[in-house]
């Protein structure tokens, strides 16, 4: 009965997995969606399963490798080519959202902090979900395709800086004085860059041959889980690791392995944490007016702000109409660091389920509404 009563929720999970994603992708939707889905009816609606300590492991575990391959995603050898452009996307797409989230967190009578918080959340995009659009319609490559992911990628990188100096500020777990904290975290991760680079060099100079017990895969890993140590030491959460790590070794890691990590996380610890998403969010918390309120002025305000941001800055940037509206509707979905932030944030108590919630409703709103707008765009 031990054994069967240790697997039964690993079953559950991996069951309702498998058949909510197929269920939604026969329906042309995100997978994402159907484990979220999934999460909620396993959750809060039929409380099949709870999320016991064991669960929480491997749903963590899952979050550090979805930031990790969120940084792989950033090349920054294309980050080179249109450094105006970008800059000026970014800031735009940065501040403008930020003020809005910020507004809502004041307008709802939450603290300053909660209002930061909130405005850091708007910050972030989610590459990961226009990029399947990018390359279907053959625009990766090019100039407004590398500016749009550079851009996405360093308010990314801005907003989980902001997070770790929010999370330090609310519950310091450092020695670094919080006035140097920030120029201390980026000194560290220079280092981090220089020393992994190093080692990363050293370690394979001598590698010959086939590779029969994946060394490379065992490296980045030992990497990773350093990493996440020495983050939890000098007290930042550990998917800023995650994606540190994952940024440092995008340019190194070779085509096959990375094939290889993607399998292992997507298989399994992402799924897991999408699913846990979904078990802890309070639905019923929506049966009250002010809640609905908050949860749509969030999501009508950020694809609103998003938009216009990516428009303005794309035709700052001597970009047409069109591909300014392109650089505003790939801004919009919030997904993977968004969640990740209401996570932690939740985690350290600095949002409340009400906020918690409503990201996750901004998540699934967002997600579904900005391929719909890039292809309407495209197509014109």
């Amino acid at each position: 009965m031990g054994m069967v009563s240790s697997l039964l929720p690993f079953f559950i999970i991996l069951s309702v997995g498998v058949l909510s994603s197929e269920i939604f992708r026969r329906f042309n939707l995100p997978y994402v969606l159907g484990l979220i889905f999934a999460g909620i009816i396993i959750g809060p609606v039929f409380n099949l399963l709870e999320v016991d300590s064991t669960i929480f492991l491997i749903g963590s575990i899952g979050l550090i490798f979805l930031m990790f391959m969120t940084g792989t995603e950033i090349k920054t050898e294309n980050i080179k080519k249109f450094g105006k452009s970008i800059a000026i996307i970014s800031i735009l797409g940065g501040i403008i959202p930020f003020i809005a989230g910020f507004a809502i967190g004041r307008f709802f009578d939450y603290s300053i902090l909660t209002s930061i918080f909130l405005g850091t959340c708007f910050i972030s995009s989610s590459v990961a979900v226009v990029i399947p659009t990018l390359k279907k319609r053959k625009i990766m490559k090019t100039k407004i395709g590398q500016t749009i992911i550079s851009a996405t990628i360093f308010n990314d990188i801005a907003s989980l800086l902001i997070l770790a100096l929010l999370l330090q500020s609310f519950a310091t777990k450092t020695i670094i004085p919080l006035p140097i904290y920030l120029p201390s975290l980026i000194l560290i991760l220079i280092g981090i860059k220089f020393i992994v680079t190093k080692i990363e060099k050293k370690y394979y100079s001598n590698k010959k041959g086939k590779d029969l017990f994946e060394s490379e895969l065992r490296f980045i890993f030992a990497v990773l889980i350093a990493t996440v140590l020495l983050f939890e030491v000098i007290g930042m959460h550990a998917i800023i690791a995650g994606f540190v790590i994952g940024i440092i070794l995008s340019d190194s890691i070779r085509a096959k392995t990375e094939e290889k990590i993607h399998t292992i996380s997507y298989g399994f610890f992402i799924p897991t944490f999408f699913i846990i998403v979904g078990m802890e969010t309070d639905i019923f918390v929506f049966a009250h007016i002010n809640n609905i309120l908050l949860a749509l002025a969030i999501i009508i305000s950020l694809i609103t702000t998003k938009l216009a941001s990516g428009y303005i800055g794309g035709r700052l940037t001597n970009f047409s109409k069109k591909d300014s509206l392109l650089i505003g509707a790939t801004s919009i979905p919030q997904l993977s660091t968004t969640l990740a932030a209401a996570y932690a944030g939740l985690t350290f108590g600095i949002i409340d389920q009400e906020i918690v919630s409503s990201l996750i409703m901004l998540s699934i709103v967002t997600i579904i509404i900005s391929p719909f707008l890039i292809n309407r765009i495209l197509n014109k």
